[in-house]
């Protein structure tokens, strides 16, 4: 795991050290969301909030986020993976703290949901929430681009 920020850019970056240095090295990197059949998967967890979201109360924009993005789950699903959902099938399952591909759902401290609220964030009424969807081999921008869409842009 490693976090990145402010997201895209340094993904990308990140992935070509990996490839370039695993091919020094002779090795292989795969960045299959589910790599080997019966493990944990590998997720691009991604992080969302807005300047509303931050703000003291702004938990009822986290929560009116969220239930836009239930609205649009199949949406999200096939920008999520470079398949559009086929490569995020084996990880989102419902096993190993993913929520199943078919259901969307969300809850605080949540690993086995679609989308988790901290609780720190719960605690405070403010922050943030993770959208535990996307696949390690998402494109950051496709994921992004659709987050804003829904949340923002109302499409």
């Amino acid at each position: 795991e490693w976090p990145l920020r402010p997201g895209g850019d340094h993904l990308w970056v990140s992935r070509y050290i990996l490839y370039r240095m695993a091919e020094e090295f002779g090795i292989s990197v795969s960045i299959d969301p589910k790599p080997i059949p019966g493990w944990n998967g590998a997720g691009c967890h991604t992080n969302i909030s807005t300047w509303k979201m931050r703000q003291p109360g702004g938990m009822k924009h986290i929560i009116l986020a969220i239930k836009q993005m239930g609205d649009k789950h199949d949406e999200h699903i096939q920008e999520y993976d470079p398949t559009h959902g086929q490569d995020n099938a084996s990880r989102l399952t419902g096993l190993h703290e993913t929520a199943s591909i078919h259901v969307f759902n969300y809850g605080v401290a949540d690993r086995g949901a679609s989308i988790r609220i901290p609780q720190q964030c719960e605690k405070d009424r403010c922050s943030y929430f993770e959208d535990r969807r996307p696949g390690s081999n998402c494109d950051p921008y496709a994921v992004t681009g659709r987050i804003v869409k829904t949340i923002c842009l109302g499409i």
